[in-house]
């Protein structure tokens, strides 16, 4: 049985943990989930490696809001370098889903966009479980977004 991670924020504005739980529940027969929710986006790191190490989870999402202002861009860059530590500590997938603030001023696109970001990419890590690195492969160069339409190929 694969055992799945998932962290997310109270100060994500829509719940993009039920999202992913939800796709990763129909993607990945037999799983089972652990959720940690943490307060913002520089307590995700730790909880992503807890999981991993603690609760033994084969692989983690995580699912944060970053704000608008530089010092939420700051904090971003760092949280996001850890997470890739975290993976190379661990040797387990952590894919790092967020939506920034500033990429719609409308609320209902920032919905819009952290649902589907957060249902593709748990989708995505469901198929590196399953399948490995191969998994993914036929999606190779597609030009594939996550939380708005695809930009296609350049042939």
């Amino acid at each position: 049985m694969l055992k799945v991670g998932i962290v997310d924020t109270t100060f994500s504005r829509v719940d993009m943990g039920m999202i992913a739980q939800e796709v990763l529940t129909r993607e990945l027969p037999n799983v089972r989930i652990v959720r940690y929710t943490v307060p913002g986006i520089k307590d995700v790191p730790v909880a992503a490696k807890k999981l991993i190490e603690e609760e033994g989870c084969d692989g983690v999402i995580t699912l944060a809001w970053v704000g608008k202002t530089v010092t939420d861009k700051i904090s971003y860059g760092v949280a996001s370098m850890s997470l890739q530590l975290v993976q190379l500590l661990t040797n387990k997938h952590v894919l790092d889903v967020t939506v920034h603030e500033d990429e719609s001023e409308n609320p209902d696109e920032l919905a819009k966009i952290a649902k589907d970001r957060a249902a593709k990419h748990a989708k995505n890590l469901a198929v590196l479980l399953l399948k490995g690195g191969e998994g993914l492969q036929k999606f190779a160069g597609k030009g594939l977004r996550q939380g708005s339409s695809d930009v296609g190929m350049i042939e």
